[in-house]
């Protein structure tokens, strides 16, 4: 693990800040939009983090199925360790039993994460070109889980509202749309971070595996399989005839997870309600929120943003 400084937030290179969202003060560093008092952590994983060639890195946008996608690795990498009857996420969330890894430097410190079982699995919101170069070529598996930007956009705007105090109403819909829309968000432009992980994709598709939330939720199976190859942990025969797939599809079910007592009481390490990370998990929701004007805006943008590289939500439905 490097020992080099860490920035100091003072001398972090700020250019905008944008207040919309209400609960977060977003900056725009490296042509991306951050968490002001998240920065320095961002800046300092950069610099510090000394990835391996066996690390696995999860990467979504925030609300695309992090969780989901967080439990499901887990659980396939620990699958000769850890029986599902008494596994660990049944007594702790996701996101706690995966360091996410920015926010370990955002303290002032680096961390020390030599004590993590191999291969080492960590997670982290950061666009592809934000990654820590040692990453890149490291050539360690990096698994990208992205989300329709209308499902991304619903989830989110609830989500952020979480974090609200009680007494002060969340920014109207309409007001967040215009910032999602305009590419201010959380980690966005939504559709530049989309592109960077899917353009990585297809140079280094040994290395980059990219998913879309809604064909896992269509054919979660297959999907579990495409992942376990890819983590170079396939299924066994003999794991196949007992149904181990299809077991760990019903263990980290959305149904599964928030029905355990540690994702309704239970909270992070950061003092965040864990059941704030999970909300209904379904495809479409989208259509109860936005109007068909704002609905059409999104394809239109998702269209001139997307297509020209073969990216397409056209699964969703109108």
């Amino acid at each position: 693990m490097a020992t080099s400084n860490i920035v100091p937030e003072h001398e972090v290179p700020l250019s905008i800040v944008e207040k919309g969202w209400k609960s977060l003060h977003l900056t725009q560093y490296q042509g991306f939009w951050r968490p002001l008092k998240f920065l320095s952590g961002v800046m300092a994983c950069r610099e510090c983090f000394e990835a391996c060639k066996d690390d696995i890195i999860l990467n979504t946008t925030p609300k695309s199925g992090t969780t989901w996608l967080t439990a499901l690795t887990f659980t396939i990498l620990s699958h000769t360790r850890h029986d599902l009857d008494n596994h660990p996420l049944l007594t702790t969330n996701p996101r706690e039993l995966v360091p996410y890894t920015s926010a370990r430097y955002a303290d002032g410190k680096v961390p020390d994460l030599t004590n993590l079982p191999s291969p080492c699995l960590l997670s982290s919101h950061l666009p592809y070109e934000l990654l820590p170069t040692s990453i890149i070529e490291s050539n360690c598996r990096i698994i990208y889980l992205c989300r329709n930007p209308k499902d991304t956009f619903v989830s989110l705007w609830y989500f952020l509202n979480n974090f609200l105090p009680e007494d002060e109403p969340p920014v109207p819909i309409e007001e967040a749309f215009e910032l999602f829309h305009g590419g201010i968000s959380i980690f966005g432009p939504f559709w530049e971070h989309l592109l960077g992980y899917w353009k990585a994709s297809l140079e280094r598709p040994e290395r980059v595996l990219f998913m879309k939330y809604e064909e896992l939720k269509k054919d979660p199976t297959f999907h579990l399989r495409r992942l376990a190859e890819f983590l170079g942990f396939p299924f066994s025969l003999e794991e196949e005839r007992q149904g181990l797939v299809e077991k760990i599809e019903r263990f980290c079910s959305f149904e599964s997870l928030t029905s355990l007592e540690v994702n309704q009481s239970g909270k992070t390490r950061r003092g965040n309600p864990n059941k704030n990370f999970f909300r209904r998990g379904i495809v479409g929701d989208w259509k109860n929120h936005l109007t068909a004007e704002t609905s059409e805006k999104l394809d239109q943008l998702s269209q001139q943003k997307l297509e020209a590289f073969g990216l397409t939500f056209k699964d969703v439905g109108k």
